[in-house]
């Protein structure tokens, strides 16, 4: 997994991450907002008790607090977007 910050301020923050198949997004949760756009590839998201198949083309939403991961399925690309910007990608 190889992650690359876009762009951000105070307020937002986008990231650009690349997997390998069976690379993993291990389980975790942030007080920060997140969305997420599948630019590539193909992936099993869970956010909270749910899991799903992505694709290219897809996106999703992860609340604050909320426990979430992803199995890259296929090569490939997503794009994150936070609320407030993620400080700890900075440091």
């Amino acid at each position: 997994m190889k992650r690359k910050i876009m762009s951000y301020d105070e307020t937002m923050m986008m990231v650009k991450i690349v997997f390998e198949k069976g690379g993993i997004g291990t389980p975790h949760k942030h007080v920060h907002t997140q969305m997420s756009y599948v630019e590539s590839g193909m992936f099993e998201v869970t956010i909270g008790d749910k899991k799903q198949i992505l694709k290219k083309g897809d996106g999703y939403y992860i609340p604050s607090n909320v426990m979430h991961g992803a199995v890259c399925k296929e090569a490939g690309v997503l794009i994150d977007m936070f609320t407030p910007m993620r400080e700890d990608f900075v440091k």
